[in-house]
């Protein structure tokens, strides 16, 4: 039983340290969910799942998040040692995996292209162990390729948001702050009333009130942070102005 513990482990850690990205690696979620195999791999001696051998343990759980069929996976989960698995075996073990914390249900939106590598390598006759690490590798290019799309379609609509922002501040409407032409400077209008804030080099903001963008404006006061200008600002831009 020790030498089960150990193998799987050992398989876990080295299934891990294989991962290319060292984003993967690093992440807490990535090294919570690690952690929690590893515990349930030395304490599995236990476990009501009790035609789950330390192989097969490991291979369903690297093979979980990769869309692979069911029964093909129940064939080669079979070659290992342990009683005889069925098909609902593996499915609800699968199913019991999916739900643990820090893991979640296979990606809809990457079954189609994990079945089309899956189906090519098994067409070549590459072994079960070998296409499972191929599909991980898959996963998580695409995950990479996902997050990078997802950053930059928000910096794409923060982007739009900012021109937006500018738009209206220079067309006269009120608007929150906003920098013009990328300046360092923050400006915005409220009640019709134009103001500047920018932040010195002690990290304090210092709010003006002006009539153009070229001009440095008039001293409102000096606050520690934006949010305390905007309470200030709720007052001055309402106040009465001197004539």
């Amino acid at each position: 039983m020790n030498s089960d513990r150990h193998y799987a482990v050992a398989s876990l850690l080295f299934d891990y340290v294989k991962s290319p990205s060292l984003r993967h690696l690093r992440d807490p979620h990535s090294v919570h969910k690690l952690a929690r195999d590893i515990v349930n791999a030395i304490d599995r001696a236990g476990s009501i799942w009790s035609k789950w051998e330390a192989e097969r343990e490991e291979v369903a759980k690297a093979a979980a998040p990769c869309w692979i069929p069911i029964e093909d996976l129940l064939a080669s989960l079979n070659n290992l040692p342990g009683p005889p698995l069925t098909k609902t075996d593996v499915e609800q073990r699968l199913r019991a995996m999916w739900e643990e914390p820090y893991t979640s249900y296979p990606g809809e939106d990457l079954k189609g292209s994990c079945l089309a590598l899956y189906l090519a390598e098994k067409a070549q006759g590459t072994e079960m162990r070998a296409i499972i690490g191929m599909l991980q590798e898959h996963l998580e290019r695409e995950d990479e390729r996902l997050r990078r799309e997802q950053e930059e379609r928000y910096r794409k609509l923060k982007e739009e948001e900012r021109a937006k922002l500018e738009q209206r501040f220079l067309s006269g409407a009120d608007c929150g702050w906003t920098p013009i032409d990328r300046s360092a400077a923050f400006y915005c209008r409220r009640n019709g009333r134009a103001f500047r804030i920018v932040q010195g080099k002690d990290k304090r903001w210092t709010l003006f009130r002006i009539e153009t963008i070229e001009e440095e404006g008039d001293l409102l006061g000096v606050y520690q942070g934006r949010g305390d200008a905007n309470k200030a600002l709720q007052t001055i831009a309402y106040a009465n102005e001197r004539r």
